[in-house]
């Protein structure tokens, strides 16, 4: 196993084991959101506040495996403070990174190239894409905060 695997696990553990932004924001005025995965039981509620343009907190509560329990913490810590427009192109990337191995199954022209330098710690999830039943929990909480932000 190479040095940045084992870098990318530790990034993992260390968000599951501690996640950021843990826990609810009173509502009003922040929008809470719920999402669920049926094939595995993870659940994650995205609660945001939203001032002008900009994503002034978020936090994160609920359950599941390891892989989304992180993927939700490393989320909220990438996209806490950022304007709307920043946050949706963090969303789209990550998305594409998770997208690259399916491309790649179904013979799919080849897909652009994710700048994992931009993705900061979120690169430590890109592992996942080898394990095509663990993309939904990588995924789940970026859908939820979607689903949240396309509600306001």
């Amino acid at each position: 196993m190479s040095n940045l695997e084992d870098l990318y696990r530790e990034i993992i553990l260390d968000h599951y084991r501690n996640p950021r932004n843990r826990g609810e924001l009173v509502t009003p005025p922040a929008h809470k959101t719920e999402g669920f995965n049926p094939l595995c039981g993870d659940e994650i509620t995205v609660f945001i506040q939203v001032e002008g343009d900009t994503l002034v907190d978020i936090k994160i509560a609920g359950h599941g495996c390891s892989i989304s329990q992180s993927s939700a913490s490393l989320m909220s810590a990438a996209v806490k403070g950022k304007s709307l427009e920043e946050v949706r192109a963090t969303i789209n990337t990550f998305k594409q990174l998770m997208t690259v191995h399916e491309a790649t199954l179904d013979n799919e022209a080849e897909p652009e190239p994710v700048n994992l330098r931009a993705l900061g710690e979120l690169a430590a999830l890109q592992g996942v894409v080898k394990f095509p039943v663990r993309i939904k929990c990588a995924t789940l909480s970026w859908n939820t905060l979607t689903q949240g932000l396309d509600e306001l």
